[in-house]
């Protein structure tokens, strides 16, 4: 599959079903993340993997109520760093952009592979750093929900999720976040 294809292909979808998570997998994503670019080739990502059903279970308490869907996934990667991992310029802090691209590369591969891998925000960070011995001075980023995509669509969906898992949802048009030159004041998407 080529790249242009496995970006088309990737979707955020909740209804799931079970895979099996062999070392051989993670092993497979991890080497796609490290090989991501990044400033001065710091690598701050770090990256763990969550297979183990009594720890899955664990993450599972510290979902928002719009995530009980995650309760499906066959693993869950929490991505971490923190400022100090990175460049630092200013007021330019890299560690977030280059953990982004690290974990663009896991996602796009675990597309190749027929995976799902939806990236979420919503569970608490406290929590779940506690649950996974992260220190406190670090950021858990975000929580990569892996598994096979499931055409039973989860019933705990809510009706907007729902639809959005049988089509894509709507994507904003070209003109309004792209610019060529320097950046136009006049559109009214910026925020």
């Amino acid at each position: 599959m080529n790249v242009k294809k496995v970006i088309k292909e990737r979707r955020a979808f909740r209804s799931l079903e079970l895979v099996k998570i062999t070392d051989k997998l993670i092993n497979d994503l991890v080497e796609k993340a490290q090989i991501a670019p990044s400033c001065a080739n710091k690598q701050p990502w770090n990256f763990i993997f969550v297979r183990e059903k009594e720890q899955l279970e664990r993450l599972f308490n510290t979902l928002t109520n719009g995530n009980k869907w995650v309760e499906k996934a066959s693993m869950i990667i929490a991505v971490f760093s923190k400022p100090e991992n990175d460049c630092i310029i200013g007021e330019r802090l890299y560690y977030l952009f280059d953990t982004g691209i690290a974990t663009a590369f896991m996602i796009l591969r675990a597309t190749e592979l027929g995976l799902v891998a939806h990236p979420i925000a919503g569970f608490n960070e406290d929590q779940a750093k506690k649950i996974l011995k992260i220190p406190d001075d670090i950021r858990l980023i975000t929580l990569v929900i892996i598994g096979k995509h499931s055409k039973t669509i989860n019933p705990v969906l809510s009706e907007k999720m729902k639809l959005g898992e049988k089509q894509r949802p709507p994507r904003k048009e070209l003109d309004k976040f792209v610019f060529i030159n320097s950046y136009n004041k006049n559109s009214e998407d910026m925020e």
